[in-house]
C-alpha cells in the first residue's frame, strides 16, 4: 500500500477518535439534560458546545478523507483497517477522559489491532 494512502487512513482514524472525544466532552458540558432532551433550550445549548462543534467538523473532514481512500483501497482493506479508531477511543477514553478500561476490553483492542494487521499484510 502506498504510504500516501496509509497516512490517509491514519488521519480518518485520528479524526474519527477526535470527533467521538468532541461528542463526548459537549455532552458533558451541558451536564445531565435528559428530561430537557424535548425543549429547544437543550438543543441551543448542545449546539453551542464547542467540543462538540469540533467534533463535528472532524467527521466532516473525515468523510472527505474517507472519500478519497476509498477511491484508492478496496472497501474489504480500507474498512477493517477503520476499525483501528475503536482503539484510539479506547485509549482516549483512558487517557483524557479518565475512564476505567477492564482487561477484556483492552484484550479486545489487541485483536482488533491483530486483525487490522492482518488485513493489512495481506495474510488470509
Amino acid at each position: 500500500m502506498i504510504p500516501s494512502t496509509l497516512l490517509l487512513i491514519a488521519a480518518t482514524i485520528v479524526l474519527d477518535v477526535f470527533g467521538q472525544l468532541g461528542f463526548k466532552l459537549g455532552l458533558n458540558g451541558i451536564g445531565d439534560s435528559h428530561a430537557d432532551a424535548r425543549r429547544p433550550a437543550f438543543w441551543l445549548r448542545l449546539f453551542t458546545q464547542r467540543w462538540l462543534l469540533l467534533g463535528i467538523a472532524a467527521y466532516a473532514c473525515e468523510f472527505f478523507l474517507w472519500l478519497a481512500v476509498l477511491s484508492r483501497v478496496q472497501l474489504s482493506i480500507a474498512f477493517p483497517l477503520a476499525s483501528l479508531s475503536y482503539c484510539g477511543v479506547l485509549i482516549v477514553s483512558r487517557a483524557v477522559l479518565g475512564e476505567a478500561i477492564s482487561r477484556r476490553r483492552w484484550a479486545g483492542c489487541g485483536l482488533i489491532t491483530l486483525g487490522a494487521a492482518l488485513v493489512c499484510t495481506g495474510i488470509q
